[in-house]
């Protein structure tokens, strides 16, 4: 008969917690996006792609201005909100001369008229780089010959420059 370890059920109740990351932290960014008057964090983590390419890196959202107004039935009518987003000086000027495409780029992303107005400030907007890929490892000698008889029989010498760099790309991250 074996004794029952006290430590095995104090485990068992750590492994059955598990939860994951983004159930863990959803609750605190939640709270931070709202008291920027964002409903959700879609809007910051999709910003490159409603803005483009162009405004990406360069203007940043900073926060959503709701109006407190109501219908005439009493009832809160969802007004446009304003958005404020901070930039350089330079970028500000063309983005005040795109403001209107800017806008209707917002709210088809939202699916409802939710800015009606975009509030430029001038202020330095930290960039975020992007990380490029991790370097690969070198191919040992046995992999360097084995990838050389696979593309030893393609005569088209860009092809087989190509098929080299492609399969050194996949033998270096797969073993």
């Amino acid at each position: 008969m074996g004794v029952s370890n006290p430590n095995s059920a104090a485990n068992a109740r750590r492994l059955t917690s598990a939860r994951p990351l983004g159930e863990l932290i959803s609750r605190p960014i939640s709270n931070a996006v709202k008291k920027r008057g964002f409903a959700t964090a879609d809007l910051l983590s999709d910003w490159p792609d409603i803005v483009g390419e162009r405004y990406a890196a360069r203007v940043q959202p900073a926060r959503l201005n709701w109006p407190r107004a109501t219908g005439a039935d009493g009832e809160n009518a969802p007004d446009p909100a304003t958005l404020t987003v901070h930039t350089d000086g330079a970028t500000a000027l063309f983005l005040s001369h795109e403001l209107p495409t800017l806008i209707d780029r917002i709210n088809a992303y939202f699916g409802w008229s939710a800015v009606g107005r975009i509030k430029i400030v001038q202020r330095p907007v930290v960039a975020k780089k992007k990380a490029g890929p991790a370097p690969l490892r070198e191919l040992t000698r046995d992999e360097e010959n084995e990838l050389s008889k696979k593309v030893s029989e393609v005569t088209a010498p860009h092809l087989r420059r190509a098929l080299e760099r492609l399969g050194r790309a996949v033998i270096a991250k797969n073993r």
